[in-house]
């Protein structure tokens, strides 16, 4: 069950779902005539749905949809999940309807919301296109790609299937997942199944405090 959002929070959180992306207070008001200040973005910040920080000369707020702000857009949309908020127009009515029919949707193709409205991180046949994935810094490749792979949130993905989405050297890889896992932004856990593994498996763990470890989770980056 996700918790009920007002309706400027409601708005605020289907309108970033669709950017997929950080959003300016600017951007938000010239697309839906408001900016995400306030109440409504403490709310959103101290349930973890949203991420913002002030940039600028004149610290204006930039916002993104953390990994629980994607999995709570995903509840909202499931065909079970808790009923539009009351008092809605009848366009905010036929949006919830609209939304429906897109989960259903992701049901039939076994999709995640990230995989329709998530930056594109595929690396088309072009040298432009590889530059503009390197200069993403690593951390934010290795969440993206994390969304892309991941069946629920929080869920486990293999670093064997990771590693060849972020483009990096494996040594770079290990580092910044080494630091992240020792701020606790990220979970690495071996694979309990042994003989499961694959020589591709082993090769692509981290070794952490003298063990191999073959999977990764992420709450939030």
């Amino acid at each position: 069950m996700t918790d009920r959002l007002k309706h400027k929070e409601t708005a605020a959180m289907f309108t970033l779902m669709v950017l997929g992306r950080e959003v300016p207070n600017q951007e938000l008001q010239e697309l839906v005539g408001f900016t995400l200040t306030g109440r409504p973005r403490t709310n959103l910040n101290n349930l973890g749905y949203v991420e913002s920080k002030p940039t600028g000369p004149r610290k204006s707020f930039v916002h993104v949809l953390t990994d629980d702000g994607w999995g709570w857009c995903e509840e909202e949309l499931a065909a079970d999940g808790p009923p539009p908020p009351r008092g809605q127009s009848t366009l905010a009515s036929a949006l919830y309807v609209l939304l429906g029919g897109l989960n259903g949707y992701l049901h039939r193709e076994d999709k995640r919301l990230f995989d329709v409205f998530g930056p594109a991180t595929g690396a088309p046949d072009s040298k432009r296109a590889e530059e503009e994935v390197s200069n993403v810094p690593l951390e934010e490749r290795i969440r993206v790609a994390y969304r892309e792979l991941v069946r629920e949130p929080r869920g486990w993905v293999g670093l064997v299937d990771l590693r060849p989405k972020l483009g990096a050297p494996a040594a770079e890889v290990d580092a910044v997942l080494k630091k992240l896992s020792s701020a606790g932004k990220v979970h690495l856990v071996p694979e309990d199944n042994r003989k499961a593994l694959t020589a591709a498996d082993h090769e692509a763990a981290i070794r952490i405090g003298g063990e191999d470890n073959h999977l990764l989770s992420i709450e939030a980056l």
